[in-house]
């Protein structure tokens, strides 16, 4: 008999009647081991130190530990085991709800100032998603994004599809449900009233039914006596009526038993002839099962739990650098396609101006652009360049031309030269992005050093300093008397920038130039585009790629967006007049074109928008100003929901009556008072350096 790896929806019915006699014990701390085992260590007025463990991975489980049974603490925690300490720490737990009748658990945390649920999904491939008050993911372990359901950072909680819940349905239901099955009476509770395989058993047993009886065999007397078996079961089990056992393989060579297999809320019949052992509760059941679980497999295949994962973090580098070396053997390609496309223009100029002209002569005449097309194709052969036409889009206004194996669209307004310009200037603006994906290999690399030599430190550090270092890993750094110096220069720097509260990068330009080239060189087509309505505003692009890598098509949280909306009203002119608030529109980037509308003329850094437009509203002029300490010491600005995560310290800003050199004095002489170490703040956070990270335009300090 294999042994048991997961809860099953009738283990949970049980365990949350036992964890909720937890109510009202505080949240100490929060470890994350791996990627898929969440510890919460508790303090409970009654029982003293609490451990709830929560498993997702290949075992799924959940219980509160012995503190024997507890791991050792690992390495520094990871962002996900941060964010949760922030969250959490000196929370009250409230409750723990089982969803319906599904494998999934909501822990739910009650603090002052906001509200935290634990979602756990002991089903399929596993997850932990933590939510705020208002239902929203603030982060997971694992994103899901299925037609059914999402899981992902700044949306809306999904859970899966609702299933048939046996402890809401009355015998008429019941019965419905079990009529409607094609199977047996054992499937059928076990699939279609979602019992499991081995409940489906047990009631068949406890009922006296035959378990692999068709249903068109079977009579309301067996439904009744089925329907029944699983009331009593159920009753006993939310009345906390409880016989929790671990079961046992049948000893060998003697032996009165062997390992664990199992784990159940009651004695079971069909466990009768098994060895087992009984516990006075079904968590205590739960800790001893899976305490002694045998995970030798697991095991093997990878370093044991305390130790953080150092060779999954090394491979991940390599492969990033994979990509991004395969991103420049793409873009060396795309240049010189762009590049042979040019070429081919001027290889067959007569060819190609003489479909031009006759393309251009039919629309100033004011042919359709399809009628053009049926008459170029008819006309292959017998008028000059039609042999080379390969179609039109008539959205665009242009024509492709197939010359040297190369399908090329142009405008027929633009003539050969510019056409030819144009493509190479496009294979330049690719050839800038492959010298950005070098310089990120490069990053890539020191960062992979970096785990290499975290790799070395660990092993060369004896064992008992390391939990040492995990009770101080929560680094108070205002009050330490020397922080060192950690930087690392990035190459968005030169532009105004933020990371989202979800780390999405947004960007915007200091100056004209800057935008002009944000848009030719770093906006890609699913990028998202932000302006505020007000003038003077920077161009703000949202990255969803870097520039190394391919653009991909992915959600943007709406969280993520109202940041980098909020950000465009800061940098415009709103902060500057002294207004409170501003609107801000989105578009994405096939909107934005250099081409203005006839008889308009567009200047430096200014870009013509078109189409529909999703416009954000009275967006606040508030900003927050922060320092780092880890992973890299540095100044952060952005809008506050983005930068209060990410720093040590920060302060909170507005439009004022100081000017921006001597509103960063201000702010610069309020870190010095707040760090221990104020020669840390002189060389990280100098007034020039917060300049970099404020708004243009005056500003003051909020009360």
């Amino acid at each position: 008999m294999d042994q048991k790896r997961e809860l099953t929806s009738v283990d949970l019915v049980a365990l949350t009647a036992e964890l909720n006699g937890l109510q009202g014990a505080k949240v100490d701390k929060v470890y994350l081991y791996g990627d898929d085992l969440v510890r919460l260590k508790m303090r409970d007025f009654d029982r003293g130190r609490v451990e709830l463990l929560v498993e997702v991975g290949d075992t799924k489980r959940a219980h509160v530990a012995a503190p024997e049974h507890v791991p050792d603490a690992p390495g520094r925690p990871p962002n996900f085991a941060k964010m949760l300490r922030n969250r959490l720490s000196g929370a009250d737990f409230h409750e723990v709800r089982q969803h319906g009748f599904d494998r999934i658990l909501e822990f739910e945390f009650r603090r002052e100032d906001q509200d935290t649920t634990i979602v756990a999904e002991l089903f399929g491939d596993g997850n932990v998603a933590v939510l705020d008050q208002n239902g929203e993911v603030v982060d997971c372990l694992d994103t899901v994004r299925l037609q059914s359901r999402t899981v992902a950072p700044g949306s809306q909680y999904g859970f899966p599809s609702a299933r048939v819940n046996p402890l809401d349905l009355d015998y008429e239901a019941f019965a419905a449900k079990m009529r409607d099955s094609d199977t047996d009476l054992v499937r059928t509770l076990a699939t279609q009233l979602n019992f499991g395989g081995l409940y489906a058993e047990e009631l068949c047993t406890r009922a006296g039914v035959e378990k692999t009886k068709d249903i068109e065999a079977a009579t309301e007397d067996d439904f009744r006596a089925l329907y029944d078996a699983s009331e009593r079961l159920l009753d006993a089990i939310r009345a906390g009526d409880l016989d929790p056992r671990v079961y046992y393989e049948p000893g060998e060579d003697g032996e009165d038993r062997g390992e664990r297999v199992d784990v159940t809320p009651m004695a079971l019949e069909e466990y009768a002839d098994r060895p087992s052992e009984a516990f006075e509760n079904f968590n205590d059941a739960l800790d001893d099962y899976f305490t002694n679980l045998d995970t030798t497999e697991e095991e093997e295949g990878g370093e044991a739990a305390t130790r953080p994962d150092f060779e999954a973090e090394i491979e991940k580098q390599k492969r990033i650098i994979q990509q991004q070396e395969q991103a420049i053997e793409d873009f060396e390609a795309q240049a010189e396609t762009e590049r042979e496309k040019a070429e081919a223009l001027y290889g067959h100029y007569d060819l190609v101006d003489d479909l031009l002209s006759t393309v251009r002569d039919a629309r100033e005449a004011g042919h359709a652009w399809q009628d053009i097309a049926d008459t170029l194709d008819d006309a292959k052969g017998d008028v000059p360049g039609a042999d080379a036409f390969a179609g039109v889009n008539e959205a665009e206004g242009t024509v492709r031309v197939r010359v040297d194996d190369h399908t090329i669209e142009l405008r027929p307004e633009d003539g050969v030269e510019k056409n030819a310009d144009r493509l190479y200037t496009e294979a330049k603006r690719i050839e800038e992005k492959k010298e950005g994906a070098r310089a990120a290999i490069e990053n890539t690399r020191e960062d992979l050093e970096a785990a290499k030599q975290r790799r070395d430190e660990w092993e060369a550090e004896p064992e008992e300093e390391r939990d040492e270092e995990e009770e101080d890993e929560d680094v108070d750094w205002l009050s330490r008397a020397s922080i060192p110096i950690r930087k690392q220069e990035q190459w968005y720097e030169r532009f105004r920038w933020f990371r989202t509260s979800e780390g999405f990068l947004v960007l915007g330009g200091r100056n004209a130039d800057q935008n002009e080239e944000l848009v030719k060189n770093y906006m890609d087509r699913y990028d998202r585009f932000f302006h505020s309505q007000a003038h003077g505003g920077p161009i703000t692009v949202l990255k969803t790629s870097a520039p190394s890598e391919p653009s991909n098509d992915i959600e943007v949280p709406e969280a993520s967006k109202r940041q980098a909306a909020q950000f465009a009203v800061c940098c415009s002119s709103v902060w500057k007049d002294g207004r409170g608030a501003g609107d801000a529109y989105m578009v994405s980037p096939d909107q934005v074109s250099k081409t203005p509308e006839s008889g308009e003329y567009l200047e430096k850094g200014g870009f013509a928008v078109r189409g529909d437009r999703t416009y954000f509203r009275d967006l606040p002029a508030e900003w927050a100003v922060g320092i780092a300490c880890e992973p890299h010491t540095r100044v952060l600005g952005g809008p506050i929901d983005a930068v209060v995560d990410q720093v040590e310290t920060h302060i909170e800003i507005e439009p004022g009556r100081y000017a921006q050199g001597d509103a960063a004095k201000r702010i610069y002489r309020e870190f010095r008072e707040r760090f221990a170490d104020d020669s840390f703040v002189r060389k990280v956070a100098s007034p020039d350096e917060i300049q970099k990270y404020m708004p243009p335009g005056g500003s003051r300090i909020r009360d």
